[in-house]
């Protein structure tokens, strides 16, 4: 969550009562009543994303929630873990025995729709298993991780089909908002040799001359497109779906792996399965 959000909300970690029925209507009024606590901050609904039960604990269910908030004006949507357990309600569970925080340990699946013909980077649509990541090409630990994840769909078309969604941590790293931009063109033009070599890209991450950019991108990886192209609103427009789908299964962090459908939490599930 950014900074800015946070300021918008005064999380507290409470334990509440509720009807055991669970439902958006009744998470929403909980939101209300013990999560966001800023008056400038109104909270319109409650997008329960998906359900899944807590291993070890008996009848506690992680609620992985969307809280759709109005802030002067804006739109916004926020990621929100919510633990029910009968008629008990928290935002945090926590074992001390186990030393387990269990909000680190779930993130919803996702739906087949996010497996589309135009995400596809590497490997066949009807490989054996699924991959799914969201990445910035500038964070150390996607450097570090998805080009082996590209490497292996690559070399094992029917074993894995990566599909790649672009999300830029521009508070990090600003110039990935320029090389996404890039890396989403390449791909469109079925150069997902290129998208793989920007991972390698050496620039300065604080970065927002766009032609310092792609003169470094032309020099570095031999790839040459010019400012409008990449300044098309159909580009744009493509970097802000991928950022949507990204909020809507709660992902906030790069990179976020999904492994047929399930999240991924070590990146790297996908080697047990390497032929």
């Amino acid at each position: 969550m950014s900074l800015m959000l946070k300021l918008l909300m005064s999380m507290i970690v409470i334990t509440a009562t509720l009807d055991a029925s669970m439902s958006e209507a009744k998470l929403t009024k909980y939101v209300k009543k013990f999560i966001v606590k800023n008056p400038a901050v109104r909270v319109s609904s409650v997008e329960i994303v998906d359900i899944q039960k807590v291993d070890g604990e008996e009848g506690w269910e992680v609620y992985l929630t969307n809280m759709k908030l109005i802030h002067n004006g804006k739109d916004l949507s926020v990621p929100q873990t919510i633990f029910v357990n009968g008629d008990l309600i928290t935002p945090a569970l926590m074992n001390l025995k186990r030393n387990k925080n269990y909000s680190n340990e779930y993130k919803p699946s996702i739906p087949d729709s996010y497996y589309s013909d135009d995400h596809l980077l590497f490997g066949n649509k009807d490989a054996k298993h699924k991959i799914v990541i969201f990445s910035d090409p500038q964070c150390p630990y996607c450097m570090e991780i998805v080009p082996e994840i590209m490497d292996a769909a690559r070399k094992y078309p029917d074993t894995f089909a990566l599909y790649y969604y672009h999300l830029p941590l521009l508070s990090i790293h600003p110039v990935s908002g320029i090389l996404v931009r890039v890396m989403h063109v390449a791909q469109d033009w079925k150069k997902s040799d290129v998208v793989e070599k920007l991972y390698s890209l050496k620039i300065n991450p604080n970065e927002t001359n766009i032609d310092k950019v792609l003169a470094a991108v032309k020099t570095q990886t031999g790839f040459s497109v010019t400012k409008a192209e990449i300044e098309r609103k159909a580009v744009k427009q493509a970097i802000e779906s991928d950022e949507d789908a990204a909020a809507k299964v709660m992902v906030t962090g790069t990179p976020t792996i999904y492994f047929d459908s399930q999240w991924d939490k070590m990146r790297n599930r996908y080697k047990s399965f390497m032929p």
